[in-house]
């Protein structure tokens, strides 16, 4: 999927996205933010930042002499994350629309780098997600740190499973796979601890910590469809009218309800690490 594609469906999942935040995107975003430990006066790049659920706890971290750039490519996203810190009168923070892997710090960073970079379920959508990675791994000093939030392995199974199931009926089947892995598959890759460490060793780094995060949520009807909503599972559905995307909502919830699936497993592993050059 193309940068502009993301763009469009995570502008679409504005208002869901938001709704959803204070139970999925934030506990992770704060968990990343406390496990990079961060300190007053640093700088921080916050990639697939979203409306800030990382970037906002990284802020009040590093404090009026900090500095934090939260970049992402959907501009609803963003605005909403303005209004959040404007809310809460932070001026250390910038949401800019930016391509994360182009962006060059601008002259507010020093020339050793930013002392942090993070992403909190970002770096999978990133095209060719290693060297990406790699790249953004770059621009962070010797000794900063880098970290990631991504899925654990098994988590959403008994919640995505159904709902391509019945998707299925209603999208044609997606064209076979290109050369550039899916988010999925890219995420695939480190679900497990063992499998992230290693990954984010090879980014040239050391002391490196995984965490398992624990997020079991029930599973309410209105919560389990925000979540489809309000994240990139959203995508499938932008081409089907109003009356087919109600079929699918009361399909999926009734098939959730037939294989008694009462709580969803938003089960993520947080990563960090040092750099070395």
């Amino acid at each position: 999927m193309a940068t502009s594609d993301y763009a469009d469906v995570f502008n679409a999942t504005t208002t869901a996205f938001t709704k959803v935040t204070p139970r999925v995107w934030g506990p992770a975003g704060t968990a990343l933010a406390f496990q990079l430990q961060l300190r007053p006066g640093e700088a921080v790049l916050d990639v697939c930042c979203g409306t800030g659920a990382s970037a906002i706890p990284a802020a009040t971290a590093v404090g009026p002499e900090g500095l934090v750039h939260a970049i992402d490519v959907a501009d609803d996203l963003l605005e909403e994350g303005r209004l959040i810190v404007s809310d809460w009168a932070l001026q250390n923070i910038d949401f800019v629309t930016a391509d994360a892997t182009t962006w060059e710090p601008p002259s507010s960073v020093p020339a050793a780098g930013y002392d942090v970079v993070s992403s909190s379920y970002g770096v999978f959508f990133l095209p060719h997600m290693d060297s990406a990675a790699a790249r953004l791994t770059r621009l962070v000093r010797d000794g900063g740190r880098i970290g990631f939030t991504v899925w654990r392995e098994h988590s959403l199974e008994g919640f995505a499973g159904p709902y391509f199931e019945v998707l299925s009926k209603y999208v044609p089947a997606p064209p076979p796979p290109g050369p550039m892995e899916s988010p999925r598959e890219a995420n695939g890759r480190i679900d497990t601890a063992d499998k992230f460490a290693s990954w984010l060793g090879d980014l040239g780094t050391e002391s490196v910590v995984v965490n398992e995060l624990s997020n079991l949520l029930p599973a309410t009807d209105d919560f389990t469809w925000d979540l489809v909503l309000g994240s990139g599972l959203r995508a499938p559905l932008a081409r089907l009218d109003e009356a087919t995307i109600a079929r699918i909502r009361q399909e999926f919830l009734e098939l959730l309800a037939e294989r008694g699936v009462h709580t969803l497993d938003m089960g993520t592993l947080v990563g960090t690490a040092v750099v070395r050059r």
